[in-house]
């Protein structure tokens, strides 16, 4: 479900400017087995480099759905090695999607803003939180974290929506947001350690 809605949210978005979506660059944060690579790829993007910080995450997307990725990585974003930083830049990335990897301790906001600042700017932003997250009674760093990039100058948010992400184990609903946007530019450190959130 999340995969389809983010994936469907960022289509929309795109095709509502002169940017034509097939031409995308995307980064997939969190990539884990490709689930999301196989959405993007119904509409024909042009590039996908999968990253994720578990190896059998890898294993699972060559026993899955081999070949989707035009390149995967095994890396901690918080602690990236500066060769692949590089080796990734080179890839002229204009979009990056996460879906279902975002604060749950899977993807630290380190590291998150580590993979939006490899992103060119004006390029577009798709991912999908728990929507407690956006509640200011959660004080967790990476919730305060998406509500001041939200509110930021480094991101304008063109699409916000309330989606049921899936049922609990109690039958209860879990709702998410999925949210699509444009990167406007470089989140600074000094941004982050003045929200204290580094």
């Amino acid at each position: 479900m999340s995969p389809s809605k983010v994936s469907s949210i960022l289509y929309s978005t795109v095709n509502q400017t002169v940017e034509n979506f097939s031409e995308l660059r995307v980064l997939d944060l969190g990539a884990g087995n490709g689930m999301m690579r196989e959405e993007l790829k119904k509409h024909g993007v042009a590039r996908l480099i999968g990253v994720d910080i578990i190896p059998e995450a890898y294993e699972a997307t060559l026993r899955d759905r081999p070949g989707l990725y035009d390149a995967y990585y095994i890396e901690d974003f918080c602690d990236i090695d500066t060769e692949i930083k590089e080796e990734i830049q080179q890839w002229h990335l204009d979009c990056m999607v996460t879906v279902a990897a975002l604060g749950f301790g899977d993807i630290p906001a380190k590291a998150f803003i580590e993979a939006f600042n490899i992103i060119k700017s004006e390029g577009w932003i798709a991912f999908n939180i728990k929507e407690t997250f956006l509640d200011t009674s959660d004080d967790s760093g990476f919730s305060r974290m998406i509500r001041e990039l939200i509110f930021s100058e480094y991101l304008d948010i063109y699409h916000i929506e309330r989606y049921r992400h899936r049922n609990s184990i109690e039958g209860e609903p879990l709702f998410y947001f999925a949210i699509a946007g444009r990167k406007n530019a470089d989140v600074p450190s000094e941004f982050l350690k003045s929200k204290n959130l580094l």
